[in-house]
């Protein structure tokens, strides 16, 4: 079977105290807490765990600073962790864990990776219906009160890396990702085979972003919709965090809705609700950095104006024939302004 989802990320950081109370604020639910490890778990089974920078059961450091350590997906069954072993072991060391359970390597960029065996459990989302005038969904029927933001859901990692098509091939070639979207220049969107949310990893090289460095940059954990997202970041100013793009916003590639704060764990962690899911069907678009970006924010970075010229295109290296089919067509328009971008590159 397919590798699904992250089942956990391990951090190290300096300040364990510090970095375990964010994320209390920020909504997870400890099991587990200690002088020198804290444990939390989501409502789908998936794992966030804190352990100091200096604990010996961490893989070595390949970035300066406070961050995630090791990702971990799960699979189905042992069978299914000898396969990939088999695989990504043609020119790296495998180590298995102790359990017999789990596989450990290191990836591109020196990206400490696992596979576990774990099934994911459903999570329960009943987001409120939303009215609009003369199309009324929700009638005699208030709207939920939030006060705070529970995340249920580990969504996605991101990484700031020098190659990023060195990702996508590793990630696609031995561990069968899917890329869903390309930003040129910027990054490469990923998702497993056993996943279809839009994506569970993305690859942003290094030099496109501020602050230009390799290593962590953030974790995405899922909520339901956009109230408990301004609750979670309501709550997370009143208690005195900084969210570096000022409040809540939606990206254009995958549609999601985003908040993000700076995290003290390291990097910067990331409410996120009503992104794409994506099936069999779906064809990996070519998206300009910039238009690419953000459908909306609350604060316009400097190097994003607040309209570009559309540019987005369809990757036609994975169409048999190179072209595109109808009913996924642009509008005449923009079919002009993509095929004023012949050279595209390919991918993979």
């Amino acid at each position: 079977m397919p590798i699904c989802s992250v089942e956990r990320i391990i951090y190290g950081v300096s300040d364990l105290a510090a970095s375990a109370r964010f994320y209390d604020d920020f909504g997870l639910q400890a099991v587990s807490r200690s002088d020198s490890k804290v444990i939390y778990r989501l409502d789908e089974g998936s794992k966030v765990i804190l352990l100091r920078d200096d604990d010996p059961s961490l893989p070595v450091h390949h970035y300066k600073g406070s961050g995630v350590r090791e990702v971990t997906y799960g699979v189905d069954a042992v069978d299914d962790l000898e396969h990939y072993a088999g695989r990504v072991g043609t020119d790296r060391e495998v180590r298995w864990g102790d359990d017999g359970q789990s596989i450990h390597f290191i990836g591109p960029e020196n990206i400490r990776l696992a596979l576990r065996v774990w099934r994911r459990k459903p999570v329960l989302y009943a987001p409120d219906p939303v009215n609009a005038p003369d199309n009324v969904k929700r009638l005699n029927q208030h709207r939920r009160w939030r006060v705070r933001a529970k995340p249920k859901t580990i969504n996605h990692v991101v990484w700031r890396v020098a190659d990023m098509h060195a990702c996508l091939e590793f990630w696609r070639d031995r561990l069968d990702f899917r890329m869903t979207d390309y930003q040129v220049d910027a990054g490469i969107f990923v998702r497993p085979e056993g996943a279809n949310q839009h994506h569970t990893n993305y690859f942003q090289r290094a030099e496109a972003l501020p602050p230009f460095t390799l290593g962590f940059d953030h974790v995405c954990f899922g909520v339901e919709d956009i109230d408990e997202i301004l609750a979670g970041s309501n709550y997370m100013e009143r208690r005195g965090y900084t969210s570096p793009l000022n409040g809540v916003g939606r990206h254009r590639i995958a549609s999601a809705l985003f908040c993000y704060f700076d995290n003290p764990a390291g990097g910067m962690a990331e409410y996120g609700a009503d992104t794409d899911y994506l099936d069999d069907q779906w064809i990996p678009r070519v998206w300009e950095a910039r238009f690419g970006a953000f459908s909306w924010t609350n604060h316009i970075l400097p190097f994003l104006p607040e309209e570009v010229p559309w540019e987005v295109s369809f990757d036609k290296t994975l169409l048999p024939d190179g072209s595109v089919p109808e009913k996924f067509a642009y509008p005449e328009a923009a079919r002009e302004e993509a095929a004023s971008h012949p050279d595209e590159p390919a991918i993979g």
